[in-house]
């Protein structure tokens, strides 16, 4: 257990972050399954956008990493353009 009061509270932001870095990364995951299941080119589109937005903003936090944002992104991409 910790001793000092930094890091008493070090603990706490570090499960705070957790849980948002974990919620982030499942919601992202549905939408991402979402898409795939997805059958319409039009709607696919759309929700393409919403998707890379996501994908994109858990890259800029770190919580993915960049080269894995930019292969889902274009995984993603040619799943769409190839309905």
């Amino acid at each position: 257990m910790a001793n000092h009061k930094s890091a008493i509270k070090r603990i706490r932001s570090n499960n705070t972050k957790k849980l948002r870095n974990k919620l982030q990364h499942k919601k992202t995951k549905t939408q991402i399954k979402k898409l795939k299941a997805e059958t319409k080119k039009a709607t696919a589109k759309k929700l393409l956008i919403q998707t890379t937005s996501m994908i994109d903003k858990l890259g800029k936090n770190n919580i993915l990493h960049k080269n894995k944002v930019d292969n889902l992104k274009s995984s993603l991409t040619k799943h769409v353009n190839s309905l």
